[in-house]
């Protein structure tokens, strides 16, 4: 049974993150959450994830990852690099090893207090191109996490083929969609709730929150 299991939540107080937060709240009887700290460009998200966790009474780690920012300059952890995507490109916003580091020192975390369990909000649906967030990249990384530690971990992935009017669904079935909608912070430039409007980040959300909106608002009308 998972209510008798334990969990770490990879959490940057985003949308997403905060939505498996709710999500893993349900599902385990601990739950503790690790953010990471790798000189990203929206530093207040260290902030908002530090304020959501004390308000829903989680225990929140924070590991010092400045080594990332030194070997992977990018759109997030550089001023002076624009946040774009071109055609045949990864957006300047992938930020290389990330998940893959992530994900392993949140396992370190997750046997050093006896959980089995690692949540993260990793989507192949709406990932941006990402690479590291797809379903084959964590099915592999769970398999190299379990032999290198003789430990039995879970990586779950509450989000992975959800688009984003499902995982603002899946927030409400949770009853967590005003908060997300109003405390959690996606936006490039570090603007909480509906953020800039501008910025890759922004324009997905928002998106999302229409369509999921309207579809309520269809239901409920009863069309």
């Amino acid at each position: 049974m998972l209510k008798n299991e334990g969990a770490v939540v990879v959490f940057s107080g985003g949308q997403d993150s905060t939505t498996c937060l709710f999500w893993a709240l349900e599902q385990f009887a601990e739950v503790e959450a690790i953010t990471f700290n790798y000189g990203q460009r929206h530093k207040l998200e260290l902030d908002c994830a530090a304020e959501i966790a004390v308000e829903l009474g989680v225990k929140h780690h924070i590991l010092d990852m400045s080594l990332l920012n030194q070997l992977a300059p990018n759109a997030l952890t550089r001023d002076d690099i624009a946040i774009e995507q071109k055609d045949g490109e990864l957006p300047t916003t992938f930020v290389d090893g990330r998940n893959l580091l992530f994900l392993s020192f949140a396992a370190v975390l997750a046997k050093g207090i006896g959980a089995r369990h690692i949540v993260t909000g990793v989507c192949e649906t709406d990932f941006s191109g990402y690479p590291d967030c797809r379903d084959v990249f964590i099915k592999s990384l769970n398999v190299t996490l379990n032999l290198s530690m003789d430990y039995n971990f879970v990586i779950d992935t509450p989000l992975m083929w959800l688009n984003k009017a499902e995982t603002w669904a899946l927030a409400d079935e949770l009853g967590a969609f005003d908060f997300v909608r109003e405390r959690t912070l996606t936006c490039y430039n570090g603007i909480i709730a509906d953020g800039c409007g501008d910025c890759p980040a922004c324009g997905l959300r928002r998106r999302g929150l229409e369509e999921y909106v309207a579809s309520r608002e269809t239901r409920g009308a009863g069309l």
